[in-house]
Protein backbone atom coordinates (compact mmCIF):
# COMPACT_ATOMS: atom_id res chain seq x y z
CA UNK A 1 0.00 0.00 0.00
CA UNK A 2 1.40 3.58 -1.03
CA UNK A 3 2.23 5.97 2.02
CA UNK A 4 1.08 9.34 0.74
CA UNK A 5 0.93 12.68 2.14
CA UNK A 6 -1.17 14.33 0.14
CA UNK A 7 -4.01 15.79 2.56
CA UNK A 8 -1.25 16.16 5.85
CA UNK A 9 -3.93 14.57 7.38
CA UNK A 10 -2.87 11.17 8.46
CA UNK A 11 -6.53 9.24 8.91
CA UNK A 12 -6.68 11.37 5.14
CA UNK A 13 -4.10 9.79 3.93
CA UNK A 14 -4.49 6.63 4.71
CA UNK A 15 -7.74 6.24 2.83
CA UNK A 16 -5.70 7.55 0.07
CA UNK A 17 -3.41 5.20 0.21
CA UNK A 18 -5.62 1.81 0.68
CA UNK A 19 -8.90 3.06 -1.32
CA UNK A 20 -8.01 3.94 -5.49
CA UNK A 21 -11.53 5.52 -5.89
CA UNK A 22 -11.28 7.95 -2.65
CA UNK A 23 -7.89 8.95 -4.58
CA UNK A 24 -9.49 9.18 -8.36
CA UNK A 25 -12.49 11.61 -6.10
CA UNK A 26 -10.15 13.29 -4.33
CA UNK A 27 -8.79 14.19 -7.55
CA UNK A 28 -11.81 14.96 -9.15
CA UNK A 29 -11.86 17.51 -6.49
CA UNK A 30 -8.99 19.19 -6.87
CA UNK A 31 -10.05 22.36 -8.64
CA UNK A 32 -10.77 25.97 -7.55
CA UNK A 33 -10.18 24.10 -4.08
CA UNK A 34 -7.30 23.88 -1.76
CA UNK A 35 -5.41 20.58 -2.17
CA UNK A 36 -4.96 19.37 1.06
CA UNK A 37 -8.62 20.09 1.63
CA UNK A 38 -9.96 18.45 -1.74
CA UNK A 39 -7.87 15.35 -0.93
CA UNK A 40 -9.23 15.20 2.55
CA UNK A 41 -12.58 15.23 1.15
CA UNK A 42 -13.26 11.48 0.60
CA UNK A 43 -12.00 10.52 4.44
CA UNK A 44 -14.95 12.98 5.26
CA UNK A 45 -17.26 11.57 2.76
CA UNK A 46 -16.48 7.86 4.13
CA UNK A 47 -17.09 8.87 7.78
CA UNK A 48 -20.38 10.80 6.96
CA UNK A 49 -21.72 7.72 4.79
CA UNK A 50 -20.51 5.40 7.75
CA UNK A 51 -17.62 3.22 5.57
CA UNK A 52 -14.37 2.40 5.88
CA UNK A 53 -13.56 2.55 2.02
CA UNK A 54 -15.49 4.31 -0.62
CA UNK A 55 -18.03 2.11 -2.94
CA UNK A 56 -18.82 3.27 -6.88
CA UNK A 57 -21.90 1.32 -6.54
CA UNK A 58 -23.32 2.65 -3.62
CA UNK A 59 -22.31 6.46 -4.61
CA UNK A 60 -23.53 5.85 -8.32
CA UNK A 61 -27.28 4.52 -6.84
CA UNK A 62 -27.50 7.06 -4.34
CA UNK A 63 -30.12 9.66 -4.23
CA UNK A 64 -28.72 12.87 -5.46
CA UNK A 65 -30.03 15.28 -3.22
CA UNK A 66 -28.97 13.31 -0.58
CA UNK A 67 -25.18 12.83 -1.77
CA UNK A 68 -25.43 17.05 -2.43
CA UNK A 69 -25.89 16.89 1.61
CA UNK A 70 -23.71 14.83 2.06
CA UNK A 71 -21.07 17.11 0.11
CA UNK A 72 -22.62 19.96 1.57
CA UNK A 73 -21.63 19.11 5.53
CA UNK A 74 -20.28 21.26 7.42
CA UNK A 75 -17.80 21.42 6.30
CA UNK A 76 -18.39 21.33 2.57
CA UNK A 77 -16.44 18.89 0.94
CA UNK A 78 -15.70 21.41 -1.75
CA UNK A 79 -16.48 25.15 -2.66
CA UNK A 80 -19.71 24.04 -5.01
CA UNK A 81 -20.57 20.81 -3.38
CA UNK A 82 -23.48 20.45 -5.38
CA UNK A 83 -22.08 20.48 -9.01
CA UNK A 84 -19.20 18.39 -7.12
CA UNK A 85 -21.66 15.49 -5.80
CA UNK A 86 -23.06 15.53 -9.22
CA UNK A 87 -19.51 15.20 -11.11
CA UNK A 88 -18.47 12.87 -8.49
CA UNK A 89 -22.06 10.54 -8.90
CA UNK A 90 -21.22 10.83 -12.74
CA UNK A 91 -18.16 9.49 -12.26
CA UNK A 92 -19.01 6.54 -10.20
CA UNK A 93 -21.05 5.62 -12.52
CA UNK A 94 -19.04 5.53 -15.16
CA UNK A 95 -17.09 2.90 -13.11
CA UNK A 96 -19.87 1.23 -12.06
CA UNK A 97 -20.39 0.50 -16.20
CA UNK A 98 -17.17 0.30 -17.52
CA UNK A 99 -14.93 -1.38 -14.91
CA UNK A 100 -16.57 -3.60 -12.12
CA UNK A 101 -17.45 -0.44 -10.14
CA UNK A 102 -13.34 -0.46 -9.40
CA UNK A 103 -11.39 2.73 -10.16
CA UNK A 104 -8.18 0.58 -10.16
CA UNK A 105 -10.05 -1.24 -13.03
CA UNK A 106 -8.81 1.71 -15.05
CA UNK A 107 -5.62 -0.12 -14.88
CA UNK A 108 -5.68 -3.95 -13.49
CA UNK A 109 -5.23 -5.31 -17.23
CA UNK A 110 -2.16 -2.96 -17.54
CA UNK A 111 -2.54 -0.75 -20.40
CA UNK A 112 0.32 1.14 -21.33
CA UNK A 113 0.34 5.10 -20.17
CA UNK A 114 -1.07 6.46 -23.71
CA UNK A 115 -3.86 3.83 -23.19
CA UNK A 116 -4.45 4.82 -19.51
CA UNK A 117 -4.40 8.86 -20.22
CA UNK A 118 -6.97 8.30 -22.80
CA UNK A 119 -9.02 6.44 -20.19
CA UNK A 120 -8.83 8.69 -17.70
CA UNK A 121 -9.62 11.82 -19.89
CA UNK A 122 -12.84 10.08 -20.61
CA UNK A 123 -13.70 10.32 -16.98
CA UNK A 124 -16.28 13.12 -15.99
CA UNK A 125 -14.69 16.37 -14.87
CA UNK A 126 -11.21 14.97 -16.04
CA UNK A 127 -9.55 16.71 -18.79
CA UNK A 128 -6.22 16.71 -20.23
CA UNK A 129 -4.32 18.21 -17.55
CA UNK A 130 -5.94 16.65 -14.72
CA UNK A 131 -5.63 13.60 -16.63
CA UNK A 132 -1.68 14.06 -16.88
CA UNK A 133 -2.13 14.81 -13.14
CA UNK A 134 -3.45 11.77 -12.30
CA UNK A 135 -1.33 9.55 -14.40
CA UNK A 136 1.46 11.31 -12.99
CA UNK A 137 0.60 10.74 -9.52
CA UNK A 138 -0.23 6.87 -10.67
CA UNK A 139 3.27 6.35 -11.46
CA UNK A 140 4.73 8.15 -9.15
CA UNK A 141 3.65 7.23 -6.03
CA UNK A 142 0.81 4.66 -6.60
CA UNK A 143 3.06 1.92 -8.42
CA UNK A 144 1.17 2.57 -11.31
CA UNK A 145 3.97 2.09 -13.63
CA UNK A 146 2.21 1.79 -17.47
CA UNK A 147 4.65 1.80 -20.11
CA UNK A 148 5.36 4.68 -21.08
CA UNK A 149 4.02 6.85 -18.75
CA UNK A 150 5.81 9.11 -17.86
CA UNK A 151 5.94 10.67 -21.87
CA UNK A 152 2.10 10.03 -21.77
CA UNK A 153 2.05 12.66 -18.46
CA UNK A 154 4.30 15.11 -20.25
CA UNK A 155 5.70 17.99 -17.89
CA UNK A 156 3.59 15.98 -15.18
CA UNK A 157 5.89 12.81 -15.45
CA UNK A 158 9.42 14.76 -15.02
CA UNK A 159 11.82 13.30 -12.30
CA UNK A 160 11.81 16.12 -9.32
CA UNK A 161 9.81 17.89 -10.70
CA UNK A 162 7.59 19.81 -8.17
CA UNK A 163 4.32 21.06 -10.77
CA UNK A 164 1.57 19.29 -9.49
CA UNK A 165 0.11 17.07 -6.63
CA UNK A 166 1.77 13.95 -8.11
CA UNK A 167 4.55 15.60 -6.52
CA UNK A 168 3.75 16.35 -2.96
CA UNK A 169 5.32 13.94 -0.34
CA UNK A 170 4.97 16.37 2.64
CA UNK A 171 4.85 20.17 3.85
CA UNK A 172 8.07 21.27 1.97
CA UNK A 173 7.04 19.79 -1.48
CA UNK A 174 3.59 21.28 -0.53
CA UNK A 175 5.05 24.26 -0.14
CA UNK A 176 7.32 24.02 -3.52
CA UNK A 177 4.22 22.48 -5.54
CA UNK A 178 2.33 25.61 -4.32
CA UNK A 179 5.20 28.63 -5.68
CA UNK A 180 5.63 26.87 -8.78
CA UNK A 181 1.73 26.96 -9.31
CA UNK A 182 1.54 30.70 -8.30
CA UNK A 183 4.88 31.45 -10.12
CA UNK A 184 2.87 29.99 -13.49
CA UNK A 185 -0.69 31.98 -12.11
CA UNK A 186 1.88 35.48 -12.03
CA UNK A 187 3.60 34.57 -15.46
CA UNK A 188 0.07 33.70 -17.43
CA UNK A 189 -1.58 37.33 -15.46
CA UNK A 190 1.64 39.12 -17.02
CA UNK A 191 1.27 37.67 -20.53
CA UNK A 192 -2.25 38.52 -20.46
CA UNK A 193 -1.97 42.02 -19.68
CA UNK A 194 1.20 42.40 -22.23
CA UNK A 195 -0.98 41.10 -25.00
Amino acid sequence: MPTLRIAQDPAADDLLGRDPLALLIGMLLDQQFPMERAFGAPRLLADRLGVDRLDAAQLAEMDADELTRVFQGPPALHRYPGSMAGRAQELCRLLVERYDGRAEGLWADGPDGATLLKRLNELPGFGAQKSKIFLALLGKQYGVEAAGWRKAAGDYGQEGSRRSVADITGPESLAEVRAFKQEQKAAAKKARTAG
